[in-house]
């Protein structure tokens, strides 16, 4: 039986995940001002623990702290998707397992492996883990960081046969794939745009939301682009597009933990560093950032 979707759509923030002194630990009094941030400038909803989130570097105890965190932080006001892949379909379901128990919306799963998965492998992680919880999976595809590419005729798959999966987050930059799920579909499989310089052509064809780290910086433009595509104001929405279209470009290209947490100090709003491997961005970059966000 598939499972109830929640009502997600608009905007979908990824908050950054502030690390204390020396990126040791989890800042969750910083996290929690910064979700309430996201929450209260109009976000539709939060997303914490994907690649802006740097679920990648936690370790489970931080997974767990973020999630508690954000949750509290958020307190019912919207949906919130919680990041939960791993490389194992074991820890992947444990995350997913906690997310579910701590009241999230939902889970996004990207598929992460060292050997190159089959799409029967795909399958079958996707349905153990949907097997091991009651809430919905946005499919989350981005093989430019995975190394796995799931096609929008798997994607479609899926979603016809394992009943959690009720989404699809596609960050291929590829609208065609956007076009293929809605037509494979029968326009019944929502799809998000995870492609932040992609986001005014995907949601011109029907993406049901906009997967994004920009608000943390620049929420309202955000929100505006959204809501003018859906009251078919182009022109509006164009305007929009060109305007962030700058800093999207400049906040993929330098990495979204490094960009994002060096706007927040440009902003008055310190959030640390990213942790290693990744470096904070150096002062040439936070000069050109710094313009960005002047306008």
């Amino acid at each position: 039986m598939r499972g109830t979707v929640p009502e997600i759509h608009g905007i979908i923030a990824y908050p950054i995940t502030p690390f204390t002194a020396d990126t040791a630990g989890i800042d969750t009094e910083r996290l929690a001002s910064l979700v309430d941030r996201l929450v209260s400038s109009g976000v539709h909803a939060i997303a914490p623990l994907g690649s802006t989130g740097e679920l990648a570097y936690l370790d489970e105890p931080e997974f767990d702290t973020v999630v508690d965190t954000t949750m509290a932080a958020v307190n019912g006001r919207v949906p919130v998707i919680v990041g939960v892949s791993d490389l194992t379909t074991a820890n992947t379901i444990r995350r997913a397992q906690y997310a579910q128990q701590a009241g999230a919306d939902a889970v996004m799963i990207l598929p992460v492996s060292y050997w190159k998965l089959t799409d029967r492998e795909i399958a079958q992680h996707y349905r153990s883990i949907g097997e091991s919880i009651d809430i919905p999976i946005m499919a989350y595809n981005n093989p430019a960081t995975s190394g796995v590419d799931m096609s929008p005729e798997l994607l479609v798959t899926m979603f016809d046969n394992i009943g959690n999966v009720t989404m699809v987050k596609e960050s291929t930059g590829d609208l065609s794939r956007m076009r293929r799920i809605a037509e494979l579909s029968d326009g019944q499989l929502p799809f998000y745009n995870g492609s932040n310089p992609l986001v005014l052509d995907a949601l011109k064809v029907g993406a049901s939301g906009w997967c994004t780290a920009a608000p943390n910086l620049r929420p309202q433009p955000c929100i505006d682009l959204y809501n003018a595509v859906r009251a078919d104001d182009l022109e509006k929405a164009q305007i929009l597009y060109d305007d962030l279209k700058p800093l999207l470009q400049f906040i993929v290209a330098g990495g979204l933990p490094t960009t994002v947490k060096a706007g927040l100090d440009l902003l008055g709003f310190p959030a640390g560093d990213p942790r290693a491997p990744l470096l904070a961005l150096d002062e040439q970059g936070r000069a050109q950032l710094k313009q960005l966000l002047a306008g």
